[in-house]
């Protein structure tokens, strides 16, 4: 029988509350990054980026933290199926710190949390019938409710012929064994733990631990003895970690070192942050181990993603995707501190920015109104009523796209951030811009701070939209400031986790032909910016627009697309530009203001237009560019 998943792990699922600084306290964090955590949830979310179909099973809260979870795990792609809620217990928590590459404070707050209620009746045998192999940690072994509805799955997974997996995960506070402040501890001698994990080795095919891990599951702080009293219980094959050492794995008999038990290559990498490694480690080993790769080869993914994970912020957000790990496979170690290798994160990035914001913008249907200069020089134009006519424009936004996917607004926070606001949570695409309009050289919004730290306050699902007049001929200095001021913009987007689009206007500044914009293209990627998205002039000629996308493709094979913009243009005129653009994949469609509301606002500041009137207009006119360009990419379509 075909099974709909390669995986499904049981157990803890919580909040990560990471402290933003490094080389501190945690008595002394400022501010924290927010991120799914809990070691199921982690490998879960792990092996979803290596392309395995994974599923989670867990409790959540009936709030805020436990939406977030859920939600989080959907744009990872993570089945949701065996996620409850729980309407009387909230989200865990766990508060995390990077002290130095020694000490990794952390504090867990679980005291009756949600994923601790998990029970038998959650345990739904259709879901584990419809999974490979199901994947349980130690942790909800330590409570007999939880353990109940571990044992249950792991049983059913046997009668359905799935295979099963542990990972040892021994935290002793989370066993009752040390106190709130002792959550970095990782071993405390326990006999009535090690009895209790004893009794359920024999249900799994696969353990894998640290050698601290094995000493609690065997009883003893002799590794080769406590591997030798774990198989004395279970014939599953057993992976030992070793640190910087590697891991080795242990199919039968236990020799008398571990050098002898089959291994994988390491990576010599500097260590930054060993919290979650391990679970980026058990991702890829059950990558390997599920796709029936020979356990040298298992642990050469186990050892890849480990490395990868120890190297960044995070636990979830640091594992790599496929295409990620394949890439370090084949490239290999350009320098030991994998998070400043340029290459090897705008991999990282461009294959798992999907997974910050979900959506689905194969097609973007983008209504631009982050216009201030064009909205502040009409007659009858105030602060105030600029404010309310953007919320009239992301009211005919919202009309048109009708809870669908594929729509977009472009919005200021100047004038427009009521609707801003508003817009989040819609499933809207939302750009955001930066530039100080008209400017040349190029200046951003005061608001952003000369290092450009204002967008520490945005959004996480807004994108920073920077609108640059350049163009080839300009003269040194001016190339120089404006190409610093982008590159600027550019790092603290990625600093903050947001995503970038650059919209370049030759055309303003000088002639043009079929080698502009590709020749300015190529020349941002030459400064260090490596937009997510392009939002380009309309071009008639279907030779530029090839030479364009070179440029894009040459450089950066993982962009997201590009949209074109309209530059007040009449229906008329756009239709013929999107016919062109639509012939090419790479564009994904447009983002176009004045055509939509130009008129409309001047009406409407004139008095001639209700409110209601104008958001039927503007409505109109954008459905009527939606269609536009449907037709034009399904014509498009049918000619190729």
């Amino acid at each position: 029988m075909t099974k709909s998943l390669d995986l499904i792990t049981i157990g803890r699922a919580g909040v990560d509350l990471y402290g933003a600084q490094v080389g501190g306290r945690l008595e002394d964090m400022g501010s924290f990054r927010k991120y799914i955590g809990g070691s199921p949830t982690n490998i879960a979310c792990g092996t979803a980026r290596l392309g395995l179909r994974s599923g989670l099973i867990t409790r959540v809260g009936d709030e805020h933290m436990g939406r977030f979870i859920r939600e989080q795990l959907v744009r990872e792609g993570v089945d949701v199926r065996g996620v409850r809620t729980d309407p009387d217990r909230l989200t865990a928590l766990v508060i995390l710190g990077i002290r130095d590459q020694e000490q990794f404070p952390l504090i867990f707050y679980r005291s009756d949390c949600a994923d601790m209620a998990l029970c038998e009746d959650d345990i739904d045998e259709a879901l584990i019938a419809d999974a490979r192999a199901v994947l349980a940690t130690g942790t909800h072994l330590s409570h007999p409710r939880t353990e109940a509805a571990v044992v249950k799955a792991l049983r059913l997974a046997r009668k359905h012929g799935a295979r099963t997996a542990l990972d040892i995960d021994y935290r002793p506070n989370l066993w009752g064994l040390a106190g709130h402040d002792a959550g970095e501890s990782r071993f405390v001698e326990s006999a009535a733990v090690t009895a209790r994990l004893q009794a359920t080795l024999p249900l799994f095919d696969l353990i894998v631990g640290t050698e601290e891990e094995f000493h609690i599951a065997g009883g003893t702080t002799d590794t080769v003895a406590a591997l030798r009293a774990v198989r004395g219980v279970t014939d599953a094959t057993l992976v030992c970690k070793r640190g910087a050492a590697g891991a080795v794995a242990f199919t039968g008999a236990i020799p008398d070192s571990l050098d002898q038990g089959e291994a994988g290559p390491g990576f010599p990498i500097e260590v930054f942050n060993v919290l979650g490694a391990g679970d980026g480690f058990f991702s890829g080993l059950m990558k390997g181990w599920l796709d029936g790769e020979p356990w040298p080869k298992a642990l050469e993914y186990a050892n890849a993603c480990g490395a990868l994970a120890v190297s960044r912020h995070g636990c979830t957000p640091a594992y790599p995707s496929l295409a990620e790990l394949e890439f370090f496979l084949k490239r290999g170690v350009i320098r030991p501190d994998l998070r400043n290798d340029p290459e090897l994160e705008q991999v990282h990035w461009a294959t798992n920015r999907h997974r910050r914001t979900g959506g689905d913008w194969s097609t973007m249907r983008v209504f631009a109104f982050d216009h201030r200069m064009q909205l502040e020089q009409m007659p009858g134009y105030t602060p105030e009523k600029g404010g309310a006519f953007k919320e009239l424009c992301l009211r005919a936004a919202l009309q048109v796209q009708g809870g669908k996917p594929g729509y977009g607004i472009l919005c200021d926070n100047r004038i427009g951030r009521d609707a801003l606001h508003a817009a989040s949570g819609t499933g809207l695409w939302i750009g955001r811009p930066t530039e100080w309009p008209g400017s040349r050289p190029l200046e951003l919004e005061p608001d952003l701070g000369l290092d450009c730290g204002g967008l520490e306050a945005w959004a996480r699902e807004n994108v920073v939209k920077v609108l640059c007049f350049c163009h080839p001929k300009d003269d040194p200095a001016t190339r120089a400031a404006q190409e610093e001021t982008v590159r600027r913009l550019f790092q603290a987007a990625r600093r903050n986790d947001l995503e970038f689009l650059l919209e370049i206007i030759p055309s303003k500044v000088g002639p043009m032909d079929n080698e502009t914009t590709a020749t300015l293209i190529r020349q941002f990627y030459a400064a260090g910016v490596y937009p997510d998205w392009w939002k380009l002039e309309p071009m008639t000629e279907g030779v530029a627009w090839r030479k364009a996308i070179a440029a894009i493709e040459d450089n950066d094979s993982n962009t997201r697309g590009i949209v074109v913009l309209g530059l007040d243009a009449p229906e008329a005129a756009l239709a013929d530009s999107f016919a062109v653009a639509a012939s090419f994949p790479l564009v994904k469609g447009f983002a176009v203001g004045r055509t939509i509301f130009g008129a409309v606002a001047r009406a409407w500041l004139d008095g001639d237009l209700t409110d209601g009137e104008a958001v039927e207009e503007m409505a109109r006119r954008y459905s009527r560019l939606c269609g536009i360009w449907d037709k034009a990419r399904a014509s498009a379509k049918v000619a190729a």
